[in-house]
């Protein structure tokens, strides 16, 4: 597919042209890979947000589940009729 891109700073090229010389390689290639870059930067921003959700749900459900714990343990300790230490 191509893409054009007008209205580019002159500096801003003289710069990607620059570091597009110190890599050897043309600023096609250069903007090529800094495109795909950005592409795939964007699907980890996602991945990483719905890992943090994920986490945060992990650890709403373990701390219920530690206060289920507790309840079921004075209730067992109730039961024998022992005192709590």
């Amino acid at each position: 597919m191509e893409i054009k891109i007008r209205y580019v700073d002159p500096v801003a090229l003289k710069k990607i042209d620059k570091i597009a010389k110190e890599k050897k390689i043309s600023r096609q290639e250069f903007l090529k890979s800094q495109i795909k870059t950005l592409a795939v930067f964007q699907e980890q921003k996602d991945r990483e947000a719905e890992l943090e959700q994920l986490i945060d749900r992990n650890i709403k459900m373990m701390e219920r589940c530690a206060v289920a714990i507790e309840t079921i343990n004075g209730f067992i300790q109730d039961m024998m009729g022992e005192d709590e230490e």
